[in-house]
């Protein structure tokens, strides 16, 4: 086992979520921390811990570094509107979790190791950052060398979760297309998220 593979696993079980609804997480059989006095589960917290907590989700959820995250926060506070829903849209509109909800990878992790390994193809350039923004109209394509790597195809066979409404997916020609960024209620997330809470963190 990778050690990204532990690490996704100890995201979930510190959060105590299936963070991303698969049935193979630990945490669906062992539903308490990580550690030698995990056993005894949850204590309550305060509003700060619930805001913390919320915020360890969220970014836990797109696989993201603290710096990455805040980052991608301030630049949602820049932009009218409103920022929590300003937050989701950006993270949803990065290429690494484009090539994810298209069903082009299982996970999010793989999804970044596809982009960084240069088998995606950005309007028909090879893109390998993960953090590119992505913007309507754009359209993603597993390069036709890449197209018979085993975890793409049974990725693509057998997918996991259903394609959001704002992609537009040919699995048979491993393409999408990125109609618009999505709002929270758009966003398949297979745990509740608060992206409120993450807004209510960063403003103390």
């Amino acid at each position: 086992m990778t050690k990204i593979v532990k690490a996704k696993y100890k995201i979930s079980r510190r959060l105590g979520v299936n963070l991303w609804g698969r049935e193979k997480d630990p945490v669906n059989v062992r539903s308490f921390p990580p550690g030698q006095h995990g056993a005894m589960g949850f204590r309550k917290i305060s509003d700060y811990g619930t805001q913390l907590r919320a915020k360890q989700q969220l970014k836990g959820y797109y696989a993201l570094s603290e710096k990455q995250f805040k980052r991608i926060y301030k630049e949602a506070v820049r932009i009218k509107g409103d920022t929590s829903e300003n937050l989701v849209g950006l993270l949803e509109s990065r290429l690494d979790v484009f090539v994810y909800r298209a069903g082009f990878a299982k996970t999010i992790f793989a999804a970044k190791q596809l982009v960084s390994h240069k088998h995606i193809t950005l309007n028909g350039k090879v893109a390998n950052i993960g953090s590119i923004r992505i913007k309507s109209g754009d359209v993603i394509e597993i390069k036709e060398s890449s197209r018979e790597i085993q975890p793409v195809i049974e990725s693509i066979q057998s997918p996991e979760r259903e394609v959001p409404g704002y992609l537009n997916v040919d699995p048979s020609a491993f393409r999408a297309e990125y109609l618009q960024m999505p709002g929270y209620v758009d966003i398949p997330y297979p745990v509740r998220m608060e992206p409120n809470l993450v807004i209510e963190y960063y403003s103390r």
